[in-house]
């Protein structure tokens, strides 16, 4: 076993070490200046009260060093005392609360990123020792969660495209089924899934933690309406579902600052998954007005509606109100994970409201409007 580091003394033994050195160094000067000062004045207080009798004097500055001698032992011992004392209290709740942060650091290094220092009363630099190292053991527990999260998650999602795979596969080997190009076609399809499924996955961790790259640009409201309109309406030819868009001409021309292509996604994502949950000769609506310093959009659809206990969880990975209906799209559960994260990460904020089951949904995100347009 590897033998303990030697750190010297330990945080009261230096303390008391420091103290008694302060109070050496400070005894030896008291008794340097008495020494030099101390019997001149005496002899002058002696002049001045007239005193010339030898016995009388010899007397007087015998008394004078004798209780110039005790007062200054006392005054040392008592010191000394005190010192020890202060000492032994100020190094046992510092070492108290060092003992704490260590134990701590120990905690965090085997893994157990949940604990923590209390501030206790130290004074301001314990203080903001404590609070920068349960700053950096929040962080570390934020990404120990999200790697839980996405380790669990990833498993889940890829069981359903790898059984489907795994099956066709046998199925083939066995002679069941022929790798004809409907066949490859479906195995392509699942291995597409997984691709997607892996990056998307990857985009939300890395906002969650914060280090998602942005590249910022200046991009008018109308710029990006006209993109997802353009977009959308390829993916739909048939037009089954309208889209209308409602805009006035002054919201149009309000400039954002933000990433065009995780705009574009965030959009594409809104409008896909309105798309998916509206029936034939339904309507969605992309609608857009100022709200103060932020531009409001708004995607309305006419379709399949939320329940008012799956809404808080709506914008969570992988959770789907009609999972049966979600995986016959091709869904991953996690489009609206990744539009809450890229609003998050342009300083925006997320919404959705519906009236219920068969009442339409209405998704909205908010950005802020570049200072040059306000």
């Amino acid at each position: 076993m590897a033998s303990q580091p030697k750190w010297g003394w330990k945080l009261g033994t230096r303390l008391l070490a420091a103290s008694a050195l302060v109070l050496m160094v400070g005894a030896g000067a008291a008794w340097l200046v008495a020494f030099l000062t101390g019997q001149a004045i005496f002899h002058d207080h002696m002049l001045m009260a007239e005193a010339t009798d030898p016995p009388v004097v010899a007397h007087a500055q015998e008394a004078f060093e004798s209780a110039w001698t005790l007062s200054l032992s006392l005054a040392l011992a008592a010191a000394f005392i005190a010192s020890v004392v202060i000492s032994f209290f100020l190094a046992r709740r510092m070492g108290r609360t060092l003992n704490r942060i260590r134990q701590a650091a120990v905690h965090v290094a085997e893994g157990d990123y949940a604990a923590r220092v209390p501030e206790g009363s130290m004074g301001a630099e314990f203080a903001e020792l404590a609070a920068a190292f349960n700053q950096m053991a929040g962080k570390l527990d934020h990404v120990e969660q999200t790697r839980k999260r996405l380790l669990s998650d990833l498993a889940h999602e890829m069981r359903t495209p790898l059984a489907t795979v795994d099956g066709y596969l046998e199925a083939i080997t066995d002679g069941v089924a022929q790798p004809d190009a409907s066949t490859l076609a479906m195995l392509r399809d699942q291995v597409h899934r997984l691709s997607r499924l892996a990056r998307d996955i990857s985009l939300v961790s890395t906002a969650e933690e914060g280090t998602l790259s942005m590249h910022h640009t200046h991009l008018t409201v109308g710029e990006i309406l006209e993109s997802a309109i353009t977009q959308a309406r390829n993916k739909n030819p048939s037009g089954s579902v309208s889209l209308q868009s409602e805009a006035d001409e002054t919201t149009k021309g309000l400039v954002l600052s933000c990433d065009k292509d995780r705009i574009g996604q965030v959009m594409t994502n809104l409008l896909d998954n309105a798309f998916q949950h509206t029936p034939e000769a339904g309507q969605v609506t992309l609608r857009v007005t100022r709200a103060g310093a932020f531009v409001r959009i708004e995607v309305k659809d006419t379709g399949d509606g939320i329940a008012a206990e799956h809404l808080p969880h709506v914008f969570e990975r992988f959770y789907r109100v009609d999972t049966a209906r979600d995986r016959a799209h091709g869904g991953s559960g996690i489009g609206l994970a990744i539009v809450r994260s890229i609003i998050k990460a342009h300083g925006g904020t997320v919404d959705v409201q519906s009236e219920g089951p068969g009442q339409g949904t209405t998704f909205s995100i908010e950005l802020p409007i570049a200072s040059s347009s306000r």
